[in-house]
């Protein structure tokens, strides 16, 4: 089974050769300071760097759409209404709907706050192995026990999906109609979740003995966090990052 947001992960571009640590570092930080923007004015800019960057990377608009449809519904259900309901100033009113000036503004800059961040997160994501990422991640600092749990969490997780599915198409030949909502077919969903609970606590201690009888738990010594500093052009790339999210950070404190 496949991870799809990596799915373009072999593509060749110049984000996708970014040292996976620099480009953790350099897009992370970007995405704060585009959360870090206040003012309306710095909204293009910043909007304008993410479709630079989505450009760089190669990705297809379709990659992004597809991935941006829920998330997106979330935030529209979460600020949909300030329009209506913020602000005194009233730009355009019919009967009792009312549309203000202060609510839409404020809508504009989290729905492109929202916009950079995800899209800088889906490059991040997508020109990038989800393991390479992990292993980045943890070169970077992260906790060896949590870099290992998602591993294996993105090992494991697809196995145990194909169960699940083995098992519903295994009730459905014995008559089972899962669009149908009654207690029965609760109790069934009970049972399948409980059974799949079961078989996946017993599978983590077998890969867990695996692992131990394979030396798990043994340090590694020969470890270089910041050995990816020698890559010229990728540390370019992050000091170019880096100068923009200062920037972002700057011109946002002043302006406040």
């Amino acid at each position: 089974m496949k991870f799809r947001i990596d799915e373009y992960a072999n593509l060749d571009s110049f984000i996708h050769r970014w040292n996976p640590q620099s480009k953790l570092i350099g897009l992370g930080i970007l995405m704060f300071a585009f959360a870090n923007v206040q003012q309306l004015w710095l909204v293009p800019p910043m909007l304008l760097v993410t479709l630079i960057l989505y450009t760089i990377s190669k990705l297809p608009l379709s990659f992004l759409g597809d991935r941006l449809q829920y998330p997106g519904l979330f935030i529209f259900g979460l600020v949909g209404l300030l329009p209506f309901i913020s602000g005194p100033t009233v730009l355009w009113s019919w009967g009792p709907v009312i549309i203000r000036q202060e609510g839409s503004l404020a809508v504009l800059l989290i729905a492109s706050r929202f916009l950079a961040i995800f899209t800088t997160g889906v490059v991040l994501l997508g020109t990038c192995p989800f393991i390479t990422l992990i292993k980045a991640m943890r070169s970077l600092g992260l906790s060896p026990i949590l870099a290992d749990m998602l591993l294996i969490s993105y090992r494991y997780i697809f196995e145990l999906s194909h169960q699940l599915q083995m098992m519903k198409r295994a009730t459905i030949l014995r008559g089972f109609q899962p669009h149908q909502f009654s207690r029965r077919n609760l109790q069934i969903y009970a049972a399948l979740a409980g059974s799949l609970l079961i078989r996946s606590y017993q599978q983590s201690e077998q890969v867990y003995k695996a692992m131990q009888l394979r030396g798990y738990g043994i340090p590694d010594k020969t470890h270089k966090p910041w050995e990816f500093l020698t890559d010229f052009p990728s540390a370019i790339a992050l000091g170019i990052s880096l100068m923009l999210a200062t920037l972002f950070v700057t011109l946002s404190t002043i302006s406040t």
